[in-house]
């Protein structure tokens, strides 16, 4: 099939179908960012009035389909209204995280190596990442300890430690202290940069500072067995070989009984959301394991009693499991 030359001798203009998709994709980021900035603005203020105040971007929400009115009164759709308190704060900081991740995906070099982690990306991108974990650490002090036999017991006790895998900012480490009185944390992590941050977040979390140490190390060669009741571990962070070869060190640091809880994606339900989930796993030097995948390779490294913790609907799985013993 041949293409006819245009009368002005210019290229020819691709397809509109073509173009209708790629303007509808543009389109679908700007909605996204006025979700986020919405978002925020309401952590400070009630979501009606951020609505009132900003009617351009209300438009952009009402026509992507989050919003209606009923005469002058706004009727938000259930997604955008924040969460109370921190765990609002933290969506807000993961959405950011992504939106900062794709512009960053945008301008990289095509050229550029692939792979380079976190380490490529500005401290901005690292707050945001590692304070939106935050709400991953209540939930799993709140939620998955008490789902788990012994755990509580294990971690009220005066010598009970848990240790946290890729600490980064240490967000995580200072909710889990917060919710779990009297624990010690062990945050760690390979990015000297994360550490520096993570020690100027302690600086704001007086009231429990002196419960998390940190310390730049490597997970593949960690080397303390049966020290930590509870292990965390962000599985779709870790480089594939770095994750095979920390798992049986990592059933080796828990005490007998003691738990692993990693992070998972679950399968993607679309093709779209499996190949951004590659393509994003791939850019931050991470894995592409999903929940399925864990959970087989935990029971691997010979751990039992393995346990899936949804989060919200499409979000994050946290699997638990335990090593034997008493």
């Amino acid at each position: 099939m041949s293409v006819s030359p245009s009368p002005t001798g210019s290229p020819p203009l691709p397809h509109a179908g073509a173009r209708d998709v790629v303007a509808a994709l543009e389109a679908s980021t700007w909605a996204m960012a006025a979700v986020v900035g919405t978002m925020r603005d309401a952590l400070s203020a009630p979501l009606a009035e951020v609505l009132v105040a900003s009617p351009q971007r209300s438009a952009v929400l009402e026509a992507a389909g989050l919003l209606s009115w009923d005469g002058a009164v706004p009727v938000p759709h259930p997604s955008l209204v924040p969460a109370d308190g921190p765990l609002g704060r933290s969506t807000v900081e993961a959405r950011l995280s992504s939106l900062r991740q794709a512009v960053a995906a945008a301008a990289q070099d095509v050229s550029a190596p692939p792979g380079g982690g976190w380490a490529e990306l500005d401290d901005e991108v690292l707050l945001n990442q590692g304070r939106a974990s935050a709400a991953t650490g209540r939930a799993l002090a709140t939620r998955v300890v008490p789902g788990l036999p012994g755990l509580a017991e294990r971690l009220a006790a005066p010598d009970g430690r848990v240790l946290d895998v890729g600490t980064g900012v240490a967000a995580l480490a200072v909710a889990l202290a917060r919710e779990l009185p009297g624990v010690s944390v062990v945050g760690i992590d390979v990015l000297p940069r994360a550490l520096d941050l993570a020690r100027g977040e302690l600086v704001e979390a007086r009231d429990v500072a002196d419960r998390i140490s940190l310390r730049r190390q490597d997970v593949a060669e960690l080397a303390e067995p049966g020290v930590y009741d509870l292990v965390w571990l962000p599985a779709p962070f870790l480089p594939e070989e770095t994750l095979v070869a920390a798992l049986p060190r990592l059933a080796e640091a828990l005490r007998p009984g003691g738990w692993i809880v990693t992070g998972t994606n679950p399968p993607a339900g679309d093709p779209l959301r499996a190949a951004v989930d590659r393509w994003n796993a791939v850019r931050n030097g991470g894995n592409t394991y999903d929940t399925d995948r864990m959970a087989q390779v935990l029971a691997a490294a010979g751990l039992d009693d393995v346990r899936r913790f949804p989060t919200v609907p499409g979000g994050p799985v946290l699997v638990a499991a335990r090593r034997p013993g008493a």
